[in-house]
């Protein structure tokens, strides 16, 4: 425990500062200086979810290192995503960690229990959009979520879709990942009663632009209660997805 920690709870003890003014200056307090990196331990306290590693880029000695300052400071899950195998491989060396090759995630610790408000349902329109898919579904469950996948099941034989009535109208969040034209998000956005994630994947022929065409097609969705994020960004999806499932969580509410 910091000495600054130490004095805000002294505080609270001696009645000089209210729980909230405490509350707040452990929300801004600072960071543990590594050289290569600031890692935030307060991530989770002011936005209901600790620090994600974004694992391209970075070294194996790298990740482990921050790996070990998330530990030493009570991290019992840590999310890695973006590893590739190789690096994965490394890790693994020194960590007890599951790795989730497709989604290129590693997970450190255990995932806990679902307990969000509902159902997440991650849906592809084609195999080729599972390993965006994946990073999401990872993400989500890592975060606490019950998981649904419906993968391969794209515009191109829509009573696929269709024979998933049933998940899509369960759902509390969708994830509707598809590249090429991305109209999946659009078919699913009009049968849901519930928010739609469009993720757009690079996957497509030459005129798609490296994912530019889908995510065109997506922001420009007719339906309405769909929202987009970037490109091939699974990661982003699964996260966003989990804030709507775990609202209170996410407003620091009982």
């Amino acid at each position: 425990m910091g000495e600054d920690t130490r004095e805000i709870l002294e505080g609270i003890k001696s009645g000089d500062i209210s729980v909230d003014e405490a509350l707040l200056k452990l929300k801004i307090q600072p960071f543990e200086d590594i050289g290569y990196a600031k890692v935030d331990m307060h991530r989770k306290l002011r936005q209901g979810v600790a620090e994600v590693i974004y694992g391209a880029g970075k070294t194996p000695e790298q990740i482990l290192g921050i790996i070990d300052v998330m530990k030493s400071h009570g991290q019992k899950t840590i999310l890695i995503t973006r590893l590739s195998k190789e690096r994965a491989g490394i890790i693994e060396r020194q960590q007890p960690m599951r790795y989730f090759e497709e989604a290129r995630c590693g997970v450190i610790g255990e995932i806990p229990m679902a307990d969000g408000l509902g159902k997440i349902v991650v849906a592809t329109g084609g195999t080729s959009d599972v390993p965006v898919a994946e990073e999401a579904a990872v993400t989500a469950t890592v975060l606490g979520n019950e998981v649904v996948r419906l993968y391969d099941v794209g515009v191109a034989g829509l009573h696929r879709t269709l024979a998933h009535l049933e998940d899509i109208m369960n759902a509390n969040v969708i994830i509707a990942i598809a590249g090429m034209e991305g109209a999946l998000a659009s078919v699913i956005g009009g049968l849901a009663d519930c928010p739609v994630i469009a993720v757009p994947t690079s996957v497509g022929y030459g005129a798609s632009f490296g994912g530019l065409s889908a995510l065109l097609s997506m922001l420009n969705s007719c339906a309405s209660g769909v929202s987009v994020v970037n490109i091939d960004n699974g990661f982003g999806a699964g996260y966003l997805a989990s804030m709507i499932n775990h609202p209170k969580k996410n407003r620091n509410k009982d």
